[in-house]
């Protein structure tokens, strides 16, 4: 019991450093996308995207920040961890398909990455609960 109560608390500190550092990555290119940063900018139409698709983004961005901090509400966490999954593996594979330098191609790995851990490592609090019948 004990090593179970271990495991929890490693899982906990592990979602909770994973997940904040998602949400200051998440949030802070939100924010770089609603001031429509002239690199942030360049960055989009380089992969093809419309400029409008920045702000879009960017407020999405915000919105999935508050809701993966909200407490309870499941169900809309894992609609905000799918959008956010969606959003970087579609900007990785863009920077991918374009070749894009591995510098322009890593922040969108990282969150990807910081996305995929603190959802697998979210509290069961923080799940949508399984009924069995």
């Amino acid at each position: 019991m004990e090593t179970n109560n271990k495991s929890q608390k490693r899982n906990k500190i592990i979602y909770w450093i994973f997940t904040i550092w998602m949400a200051l990555g998440m949030f802070s290119t939100a924010i770089v996308q609603l001031m429509k940063n002239k690199d942030e900018l360049a960055n989009f139409t380089n992969l093809g995207y419309p400029a409008y698709l920045m702000i879009m983004i960017g407020v999405w961005k915000i919105l999935g920040v508050i809701a993966v901090l909200i407490p309870k509400r499941p169900l809309l966490k894992e609609w905000a961890y799918a959008g956010f999954f969606f959003v970087m593996s579609g900007a990785l594979i863009s920077h991918i398909i374009i070749g894009d330098t591995l510098g322009r191609t890593l922040p969108a790995l990282l969150l990807l990455v910081l996305v995929l851990i603190s959802w697998y490592f979210r509290p069961a609090d923080r799940k949508i609960p399984v009924i069995n019948h």
